[in-house]
């Protein structure tokens, strides 16, 4: 599997690889969003979440992909900084604002941030057209924002706080999907980042998950909300490996980019799974935000 990927990196065929990594990211990620926000405490989930995919990877990275090397340490500190950050954002959020009004902010706004990271990181540039796409992105993402605020009636008195929240934890997706992509393409072999990566990235959460959970006069049952850390370590597995990937492959601003076609998704589950109130209007307004995301994939 590395021969291969390895093979086909800065090729077509690793342009097309990229692309349907990419998409599915989109859609495994909303499955994962959907997840944190469900039945239970965020936090609660999110730690149920963190050990599950951590101790699933502790093997590979002890004894199956190749040791790191010495220069790694440093990058996987890095990492484990700003995604510890990232999440406290992403769960403080979720407990502010109702799914539908979160996720397409953070996953939209991201991108933006990502362009700017991965041109002054890898010297990516994007063209007229590409930066058409960004612009309809936004467009779709502030006429979201613009909307909730408006015309939301659920949860009004933390609308602000959650959509602030939700802005700044897409600034942090974007910094982890550069700094990340860096990591990915400084190591010989990409499962090597990976696999350590989910182990160093599960010892936090779970921490402060327990406590949260003592805390309650009436916690959950373990047995449910394990088993949905176990679903969803399997789902943070394919979705941040795809996404990854698809950055060691291609370039780091087209993979985040599309990437965000995770919005329609996220509407989807939204109404279909979460029962919330969605409506035509801020459908159409996600669905932008994913045309935006397909404009700048054609462009390039």
């Amino acid at each position: 599997m590395t021969d291969w990927i390895l093979s086909i990196e800065g090729t077509p065929a690793g342009h097309t690889a990229a692309l349907w990594l990419a998409l599915s990211a989109a859609f495994l990620h909303a499955v994962f969003g959907a997840l944190q926000k469900g039945r239970h405490d965020p936090w609660l989930t999110r730690g149920a979440i963190d050990v599950s995919y951590g101790v699933m990877a502790a093997p590979f990275a002890l004894f199956v992909v190749p040791w790191p090397e010495p220069h790694m340490w440093v990058i996987f500190l890095g990492a484990f900084v700003i995604h510890v950050i990232y999440k406290l954002l992403q769960a403080w959020a979720y407990t502010k604002g109702a799914y539908t009004v979160v996720y397409p902010v953070v996953r939209g706004t991201g991108p933006l941030f990502a362009v700017v990271g991965a041109y002054l990181i890898f010297g990516e540039r994007f063209n007229a057209v590409q930066w058409l796409g960004v612009a309809v992105l936004l467009s779709g993402i502030f006429g979201l924002a613009l909307y909730n605020l408006r015309n939301l009636v659920a949860a009004r008195d933390t609308l602000h706080a959650a959509l602030g929240l939700a802005v700044l934890t897409g600034l942090f997706v974007a910094l982890y999907t550069t700094y990340d992509a860096y990591g990915i393409r400084a190591t010989a072999d990409p499962f090597t980042f990976l696999a350590w990566f989910f182990m160093i990235d599960g010892l936090v959460m779970p921490v402060i998950a327990w406590r949260r959970w003592h805390a309650m006069e009436n916690p959950p049952e373990v047995a449910p909300l394990m088993l949905r850390g176990f679903i969803g370590g399997i789902i943070a597995f394919a979705s941040f490996g795809s996404v990854m990937l698809a950055t060691r492959l291609d370039k780091v601003g087209e993979a985040a980019v599309l990437r965000e076609t995770s919005t329609v998704f996220a509407a989807l589950i939204g109404v279909l799974v979460l029962k919330e109130t969605v409506g035509p209007r801020r459908i159409a307004l996600m669905a932008l935000i994913a045309a935006g995301a397909v404009i700048v994939e054609m462009g390039g």
